[in-house]
Parts: C-alpha cells; sequence; structure tokens
C-alpha cells in the first residue's frame, strides 16, 4: 500500500551568468514572462510561470519563499544562486490543495493533468528544465515531478526536506542528472516512473539515498555517490516503517539497472526495516521486484554491501566489487 501522503501527493491530486550579467541581457522582473525572463528578490517565480510560454526560459536569482508548480511545456527554469524555502503560506495550485489533513508541500513541483480520482495521468507537461536551485525545508519534496513527460533536474542541491529531497513520480523519461539530494528520509524517490535516468548524483546523509517503489521500470541509476545515508527515521502513522542506513532500495520495480555508482558507508544508526547498501526485499501486498540488473558497483561499508531475499525472478548481481552480500554469493 502507498503512503497516503504520497498518495495524495502522487496520485489522488496528481499522484552561471552572474547577477548583474543577467541584468544587462534580459528583462527583469517576473509580471511578464518573455524569453529570459528574470525573477529577482521580491518578484513571484509563480508569476512568471503562469505568463510563460512553451520554450521559455525564466532565469532566478535571490532566495524566494515559495512553492511553485509548472505546468507549461517546454519551460526552463535555471537558478542564480538562487533559494527556495518554504513560504509561510503556500500557494494553491496543482501540487498543494489545503483541504488535505497534513497535505504535504513541496518545492518546485512539475506537474501535468491528473485525474483526482483515480490518479491517471490525462496530459503529461513535455520537456522542463530546472536546474541551478537550493530548495530546502518542505514539507514533502524539494524538486518533484508527478505526470511529466521529459523532465530535467540537473544541478540542484535539495537537502533538509521531510519526504524526499528528489521525487519522480508516474512520469516517463525523466532526468536527474548532477544533483545534490541530503537530509531527508528519502534523496532520491521514484515511483511508477519509466524509462528514468539518475546519474552522477550525490546522495548523501538521508535515511535511504535512492528508493525506487511500486512500479518503477526501465530505469537507470547510473554513476551516483551515494554514501554515508546513516539518519535514523522513525516509523510514521499508515505511511513508513522506520528506515536507516540504506544506500538503494529497490521494491515492487522491473527491468531497472543499477550500475557503476560508488556505495558506500551505508549504516543504520537505529531501528530499520531494511539495511545495506542495495537493497531489494518482498513487503506485504506488493509483488517482488523482477527483472533488474545491479552491476559493476563499488560497494564498501554497508550492512551488508548486498540484499536480495531471493523472491521475484531473473534479478540479476553481477560484477559487483564488494565484501559482504545476503545470500553470500552475490558479490564478484
Amino acid at each position: 500500500m502507498l503512503p497516503r501522503r504520497f498518495v495524495r501527493s502522487l496520485r489522488v491530486r496528481a499522484l552561471l551568468l552572474p547577477a548583474a550579467l543577467a541584468l544587462t541581457l534580459f528583462v527583469v522582473g517576473g509580471a511578464q514572462a518573455t524569453q529570459g525572463t528574470v525573477v529577482g528578490p521580491g518578484d513571484s517565480i509563480q508569476a512568471a510561470v503562469d505568463a510563460a510560454e512553451q520554450g521559455d526560459t525564466i532565469l532566478v536569482y535571490g532566495t524566494h519563499r515559495e512553492n511553485v508548480a509548472v505546468q507549461t511545456d517546454g519551460l526552463t527554469l535555471r537558478g542564480i544562486g538562487a533559494t527556495i524555502l518554504p513560504p509561510k503560506v503556500p500557494a494553491v495550485h496543482a501540487c498543494f490543495d489545503p483541504t488535505e489533513v497534513d497535505e504535504a508541500v513541496h518545492g518546485i513541483c512539475v506537474v501535468g493533468d491528473i485525474d483526482f480520482d483515480n490518479g491517471e495521468v490525462a496530459r503529461y507537461v513535455k520537456d522542463v528544465t530546472v536546474s541551478g536551485f537550493t530548495v530546502r525545508g518542505f514539507t514533502g519534496s524539494g524538486l518533484i515531478t508527478i505526470g511529466a513527460s521529459h523532465a530535467t533536474f540537473k544541478g540542484n542541491v535539495a537537502e533538509n526536506n521531510g519526504d524526499a529531497g528528489i521525487t519522480d513520480g508516474q512520469s516517463t523519461g525523466t532526468r536527474v542528472v548532477a544533483n545534490e539530494a541530503s537530509g531527508s528520509r528519502f534523496g532520491i524517490f521514484l515511483l511508477g516512473t519509466q524509462g528514468a535516468e539518475v546519474v552522477a548524483n550525490s546522495v548523501h546523509d538521508n535515511c535511504v539515498g535512492t528508493f525506487a517503489f511500486l512500479g518503477t521500470a526501465r530505469t537507470q541509476v547510473a554513476g551516483n555517490v551515494i554514501s554515508h545515508n546513516t539518519r535514523a527515521c522513525p516509523a510514521t502513522t499508515d505511511e513508513w516503517p522506520a528506515l536507516s542506513g540504506v544506500g538503494v532500495l529497490l521494491i515492487a520495480v522491473t527491468q531497472n539497472t543499477v550500475t557503476a555508482n560508488v556505495i558506500n558507508g551505508n549504516l543504520s544508526t537505529g531501528e530499520t526495516s531494511f539495511s545495506g547498501g542495495v537493497v531489494v526485499p518482498t513487503v506485504p501486498d506488493t509483488p517482488p521486484a523482477t527483472g533488474n540488473t545491479i552491476t559493476r558497483n563499488i560497494l564498501v561499508h554497508n550492512d551488508p554491501d548486498l540484499f536480495w531475499d531471493n523472491s521475484g525472478g531473473a534479478n540479476l548481481f553481477d560484477h559487483n566489487v564488494c565484501r559482504t552480500s545476503s545470500p553470500a554469493d552475490l558479490c564478484g
């Protein structure tokens, strides 16, 4: 079963140029979004996004207290030393419904058109790029896709957010490249995503580094450094079990590849349902993970480095450099 907070957030409701140079090249302010619009302190990112047309670029600098929803195809949001923090009163839009009890607030949300009753995507928002932002302190995810096609999160820092640093939910072809995700329950969370690329990210100091869950398929997790995910997250009512010390967690997913990652020092510091460098378990009410390939990773100082409960079929562990595994023959 999906945790109710994520059901609401992902399924039910959807479910560097210096600033001075930028000011000389582009129109300042967020009142009207044209290609090359610049949004500075005191301007509204959301107003610029709402006014944007397909293919526009919005440059953002300074610190902003906003929760932003992007629904325009081809839009580029580029941070120039930009920081996004939670607002005192979150904006009401496709990613936030204040009538929901304990509704999570996300930082920058790339969201398509969702059937709120059944969680199906009616229209994917396409080709959105978000880069160069620091997104901090949100109760939900710092950066999130819900019903997106070929979105890109590149070169962002997502730190100390509640649910996840970066979430890719019910989307296709997402690229999560060269970001840093730390201080959350999940550094990078993949839910029902198809054909994503999670490449060259630094994922550290979370309870779980990277979590691929329920229906995620044909996704590549490659060339990342997933280290020291030792935070302890206690169990939450009707949501997650206690979690700590997991590098990569694969549950109910198919045909994904975890390759050429450095996965080290993921050790539990509190109660946890799982632990290890790469963990492939089966949980009640979900199908087993099948057809996944875990290969050519370097795993050290995890407990254990590799774990698989032998459920499902055709999960391949091959050419991994590690010392400990359960069962004992997964390394090598």
